[in-house]
């Protein structure tokens, strides 16, 4: 996507999760406010953003705490759309580029929409030497989970192809997308604009854990 594109009116969906460009997300939607957002975007082509909460609910509850949520967030592209019963629609969305918000309104019905300015690609970095276990780790563990899809009842993988395993963005962002970290320190990482410094990191939550 061009880093030119200038983003206006984008619809936000704020979650308790961080997506990552190229990851996976599946969606449940069923709030009003969000039902004609994704039947309008699907219907489209276009992108909503994804906001990780910093405080607040995914879903409205009445006398709940305001949303509040991160300045830096991931488009989301529904890649396929289901609607099993009224008032009921799934979606499974793929992240794209990140935006940084510059200004945001919460609409009468409650959506949040935002004017925001896209974030530049990672630059296709080749893994140094020395984080080259980083990625080896993360090609065994992609093997593993394969293997289990064999398995009656698996889950989907949760991270598709192409196997990037010799860039320093798409290494980094999987790790984070597959690791047990909080939201507040996957939200940090997703924003550095550093892939090399974003491995760097990860590595070493990798060599703390005795997994690389």
């Amino acid at each position: 996507m061009s880093t030119d594109l200038s983003l206006r009116s984008l619809p936000l969906f704020p979650l308790s999760t961080v997506l990552f460009p190229g990851g996976l997300l599946p969606l449940r939607v069923f709030e009003v406010r969000y039902l004609d957002m994704v039947r309008r975007c699907h219907e489209t082509g276009a992108p909503f953003g994804v906001v990780a909460l910093i405080a607040g609910n995914e879903v409205r509850q009445a006398g709940g705490a305001s949303e509040v949520f991160h300045d830096v967030g991931t488009l989301a592209r529904i890649d396929a759309f289901e609607s099993p019963q009224t008032g009921l629609i799934m979606v499974h969305c793929v992240g794209e580029q990140r935006f940084r918000i510059s200004r945001r309104e919460q609409l009468r019905h409650g959506l949040w929409v935002a004017d925001a300015d896209p974030i530049a690609d990672d630059m296709e970095v080749e893994v140094p030497e020395d984080l080259k276990p980083d990625a080896d780790a993360l090609a065994q563990l992609i093997e593993t989970l394969q293997q289990r899809r064999d398995v009656p009842d698996a889950p989907p993988l949760p991270l598709s192809p192409p196997w990037k395993l010799d860039d320093c963005g798409w290494v980094s962002n999987r790790w984070c997308e597959l690791l047990p970290l909080s939201t507040e320190l996957k939200q940090r990482l997703m924003a550095l604009e550093n892939p090399v410094v974003r491995l760097e990191l990860i590595g070493d939550i990798l060599a703390r854990n005795g997994i690389a």
